[in-house]
């Protein structure tokens, strides 16, 4: 160990002043969340776009069936689940800097490309590469993000990431109904300049972003050394286990893979990732089937999106105010039990639409707070990593069972769907309070058993003092979040 990293370690906790922190922390706000939620943004935006073009007339002019448009919304996860964990492993190796733009330019092109196709086996080729580039991002900026705020920030952050999942249906409206009006344009469908230009705007952002995405605090642009400085003991103040002597371990892997609290909220994200998707792919159609004209249904789906985008930015804030994340996911899920139930029952069209302002801030809300929960709960960094890659094949697995859930022939009540996401609402409740549960008991049972866990790296040094100790790095290493003096969050 170096003597700069030695001396971090056994800085007192006194020196981290709280006033300069709050400084640098929000300076990193200002000049990293905007482009990680840009890039969360256009993921988003590209991957769903899809809803936008079918009802802009893709599925009529490629003369496709309800089941063939389904099975190129499907394709698009498998290459994408396949991707995600072995990206985040990859992350620190190659680095945010360059792993990040390549991926944002390559699925930019890709989606560019898919304005020019012209048949059923196109549109899957192009859908399936697209799932491949564009897969690894999400849990990269995931972890990316983890690694620049601490626990005690993460869920805020996360919270404002992950609500351009909310903007991009908004936004995602806005564009496709003025874009759809370039139709007949150079010969091209309206449909397809929605992937033209939303793909060349993507590859533009790609490329600007090798020169303003740090891989680390220590190599942001932004920040003066001293900010550099401070951010990166707060880090190591919160995880004792980040350090540059962690190294790959693949014993990491299979320790978050096996872990009870990072398979459950995988579980929470399946049930959530299948409500979001479904709702992300195909709220255009569903407002269509109302009884709103196409035009109409696309403006008409940016107002429930903008309220989702508010829900999950409070939602997030008042996680991290309260250092809960269970309460928070498990009040706004009954939120949107709320919203099934109004879409269920009701008859009127506009009442049914009126529910979509209830599901939606519902629905996606508890999103980031599960992605938070789980970076919380896991350490050193390769498990971190792993458990929020299978977060996102969690998710993502939803996605898949989305694209099934909206036929044509069962609109415009749904009503088999509408059951299913209710009790997926139901479940993502009921789990959370399990998980915040069983997190407690863990606590308790740490907190108890200290002594016997730190036995074996001890060496004849007394426990009480071993994790103020330099020698203590080893202990929080092997031991990760399973650490006793690492408090799970609720």
């Amino acid at each position: 160990m170096s003597e700069k990293e030695e001396s971090r370690t056994s800085t007192p906790v006194k020196e981290l002043d709280t006033v300069r922190l709050r400084k640098a922390v929000r300076k990193l706000d200002y000049s990293l969340l905007p482009i990680m939620t840009l890039y969360y943004l256009l993921s988003f935006i590209d991957r769903a776009n899809i809803g936008n073009a079918r009802v802009a007339g893709l599925q009529k002019d490629l003369k496709l069936t309800d089941h063939q448009y389904q099975v190129c919304v499907t394709v698009l996860f498998g290459p994408h689940i396949m991707g995600e964990l072995p990206a985040n492993l990859l992350l620190k190796k190659i680095g945010a800097h360059t792993l990040m733009p390549t991926l944002l330019t390559l699925w930019g092109i890709i989606v560019t490309l898919e304005g020019l196709v012209s048949s059923y086996g196109g549109l899957i080729a192009v859908r399936c590469v697209l799932g491949a580039v564009e897969g690894p991002m999400f849990p990269a900026v995931m972890l990316y993000l983890s690694e620049f705020y601490t626990r005690k920030q993460l869920a805020l952050r996360i919270g404002i990431f992950f609500s351009a999942a909310s903007l991009s249906g908004a936004f995602s409206g806005l564009l496709a109904a003025a874009i759809s009006k370039m139709d007949g344009v150079g010969g091209k469908a309206g449909w397809a300049w929605i992937f033209i230009l939303e793909g060349l705007f993507t590859v533009c952002c790609g490329i600007l972003g090798y020169f303003v995405v740090p891989s680390t605090p220590q190599t942001s642009k932004f920040l003066t050394a001293e900010e550099k400085e401070i951010i990166t003991l707060a880090l190591e103040r919160d995880r004792p286990s980040l350090h540059p002597a962690d190294r790959f371990n693949l014993k990491d892997v299979f320790k978050a893979a096996a872990s009870p609290h990072v398979l459950l909220v995988a579980v929470i994200l399946f049930l959530a990732g299948t409500n979001m998707y479904g709702l992300g792919n195909f709220s255009p159609s569903i407002i269509n089937q109302l009884g709103f004209k196409p035009i109409h249904s696309q403006l008409l789906s940016v107002g429930p999106y903008a309220l989702g985008f508010v829900a999950s930015i409070a939602s997030a804030y008042l996680s991290d105010k309260y250092q809960n994340r269970s309460v928070p996911i498990a009040l706004f899920s009954i939120f949107a039990m709320i919203g099934y139930v109004v879409f269920f029952t009701a008859e009127a069209k506009y009442t049914r639409y009126g529910a979509l302002y209830i599901i939606l801030p519902g629905t996606y809300a508890a999103g980031p707070l599960a992605y938070a929960w789980m970076a919380n709960n896991s350490e050193p960094h390769y498990r971190r990593a792993t458990a929020i890659a299978l977060a996102a094949v969690g998710a993502n697995s939803g996605g898949i069972l989305s694209s099934w859930m909206y036929p044509t022939k069962e609109g415009p009540k749904f009503r088999k769907t509408t059951i299913m996401n209710l009790v997926f609402a139901i479940s993502i409740a009921a789990l959370s309070a399990l998980n915040a549960w069983m997190l407690h008991s863990k606590n308790k049972k740490k907190e108890a058993e200290r002594d016997k866990i730190l036995k074996p790296f001890s060496e004849g040094k007394d426990a009480e003092s071993l994790s103020s100790e330099t020698e203590g790095l080893k202990a929080w290493l092997a031991l990760g979040d399973t650490h006793p003096d690492f408090r799970y969050k609720l």
